[in-house]
């Protein structure tokens, strides 16, 4: 294993994993962020309030060329990187420099000793909140095996870096290192240690997942798939089940395992009643608020004011929220969710999939955007495919990961769960989004393993499992969602809508038919014609 160590002794101050309380002193002290009526530290990241994925780079070399998944990836060369170093060397000189050496799993067999290295003290604050915080005995000897450096007021010289802009975030799987500079956004430090663990796990036969998972009271566990505001974080912070983790988890020969010590949650529009632990959380001692707005001469937050940013964010560690695991690990899952807001209003609340089809909408990883989401978007519901729910963090070939997830789900008999946490009645702007009261009462079911033995109708155009019945403990739900068509006020309109959303699926996988069995191909969208000629 080669480690590149950042040379912390040439620099002109270096702070020793400090706790909560004193970074959040000196972040303040600092500048860098204000004190929130509630006591969390609120920062603003200015230009970057998400992750810049056309900055980030990997450098290909012998090791990574056949490894990395090139479609996905911007390169770097290895002298470029060796420049950039040198740089960050550089610089770092003459500032005041925070370490904190820090677990990434909770897996003691597959955790990894990582150092962040921070020029801001709320990066630091903010990075202890989401990896996990070792004992004294661990830290005292502690052996750094993945370093991130962060520093935000570096600026990267495109000509001489070979980066498209001031912004970098530089990973060398090889030595071990990531460098970030040019950005604020703290999610940047996060990822990085993702990517690594993505890169790295599969080797072991460890399936890396971005995911929330949780813990029933009878011990079994589920896992929740899903990309940004399908309510993945919302979903897992169930007051009924033990909360495992809400971003990142593996899944090993001994079951599933909480990469974070910490939550990263969306904050825009948080509301008390609908998501009282989030909301609890967020307002604390120490919590990290980015990009969240504070009011009035009281300073107090206000989540439903997007100025800052629509993608403002809660950073904490678990142990702020009240039924959160303390040790990070469960069993084989029972239960795998894949969450999607379909703002087509085309896909049924919940859906009961194959292994095969599990597979398929794993690699395809559909969601939807909305207007007003993102700039430059027009007023029609943009489909987004991030294949393994996460693709800017999977550095591997998409089948790798695929086929590692259909192999532990058959092996452990998983039940897979489509669900739709998108609109219904129609599109955006015409049908209105599921409650959110549906969805929770569902997935108790089938978490319960209540859903997967009611009667069942095939959808003929997606091919999953449909419930018709619905269980007596369920007599709130109006069974009528379950059929998404007649929701709508013109089936024949969500019938053109239906086959329109088949066609993207089918369009988006013809990249992968290469790579999967013939059983994976057939788990796709069937069109009417193709129907026909089968």
């Amino acid at each position: 294993m080669t480690v590149q160590l950042f040379p912390l002794e040439t620099s002109a101050k270096i702070r020793r994993n400090l706790h909560a309380s004193d970074l959040v002193e000196i972040a303040i002290r600092r500048g860098e962020g204000r004190l929130a009526s509630s006591g969390a530290l609120a920062v603003e990241t200015g230009q970057h309030t998400g992750r810049s994925a056309e900055d980030k780079y990997i450098v290909r070399d012998t090791a990574s060329e056949t490894a990395i998944w090139w479609d996905n990836a911007k390169a770097m060369s290895e002298e470029q990187f060796d420049r950039l170093l040198a740089d960050f060397i550089a610089f770092a000189k003459h500032k005041e420099l925070f370490v904190q050496d820090l677990f990434a799993g909770a897996d003691r067999q597959h955790r990894l000793n990582t150092r962040v290295v921070t020029e801001y003290a709320w990066h630091a604050l903010f990075i202890r909140h989401l990896l996990r915080r070792p004992e004294a005995d661990d830290l005292a000897a502690f052996v750094p095996q993945f370093t991130v450096v962060n520093l935000p007021s570096f600026r990267a010289a495109p000509m001489y870096h070979g980066t498209r802009s001031e912004t970098v975030i530089a990973c060398d799987f090889t030595r071990r290192i990531v460098l970030i500079g040019g950005t604020s956004y703290a999610g940047e430090t996060k990822k990085a240690v993702f990517s690594f663990l993505n890169y790295v796990l599969p080797e072991h036969a460890v399936m890396p997942m971005h995911c929330s998972a949780n813990v029933g009271g009878d011990g079994t566990s589920a896992v929740f798939f899903g990309l940004s505001g399908t309510g993945k974080t919302t979903l897992s912070a169930d007051p009924s089940r033990t909360l495992l983790g809400d971003d990142e988890h593996g899944w090993s020969a001994d079951g599933i395992f909480n990469f974070e010590g910490g939550c990263y949650a969306k904050t825009i529009r948080l509301s008390k009643s609908a998501e009282p632990e989030i909301w609890d959380a967020s307002n604390r001692f120490a919590t990290v608020l980015e990009n969240v707005v504070l009011k009035g001469p009281e300073k107090s937050p206000d989540f439903d004011d997007s100025r800052l940013a629509e993608n403002s964010r809660s950073a904490y560690p678990l142990d702020a929220i009240p039924n959160a695991s303390v040790d990070g690990t469960a069993g084989h899952p029972r239960n795998i969710v894949m969450l999607t807001a379909d703002a087509f209003g085309v896909l049924p609340p919940i859906a009961r999939l194959t292994p095969s089809q599990a597979m398929y909408h794993f690699l395809s990883g559909f969601t939807a955007k909305v207007a007003g989401t993102e700039k430059g978007m027009g007023a029609e519901p943009k489909p987004t495919f991030s294949t393994c729910f996460g693709a800017p963090f999977m550095p591997r070939h998409p089948s790798v990961y695929g086929n590692l997830l259909r192999d532990l789900i058959a092996r452990h008999e998983v039940d897979c769960w489509l669900v739709n946490t998108g609109w219904t009645g129609g599109p955006f702007g015409m049908g209105t989004r599921m409650p959110i009261k549906v969805t929770r009462a569902l997935l108790n079911a089938a978490l319960a393993g209540d859903l997967k033995d009611q009667t069942m109708r095939v959808d003929p155009l997606f091919g999953f499992k449909v419930p018709i019945t619905i269980p007596g403990m369920l007599a709130g739900v109006d069974a009528k969602l379950m059929a998404p068509r007649d929701t709508w006020a013109d089936p024949k309109a969500y019938d053109r809508a239906a086959i329109k959303l088949a066609e993207m699926f089918i369009a988006n996988f013809a990249k992968y038919e290469a790579y999967v069995d013939s059983d994976v191909m057939r788990a796709g969208p069937v069109l009417p014609r193709q129907a026909a000629a089968e």
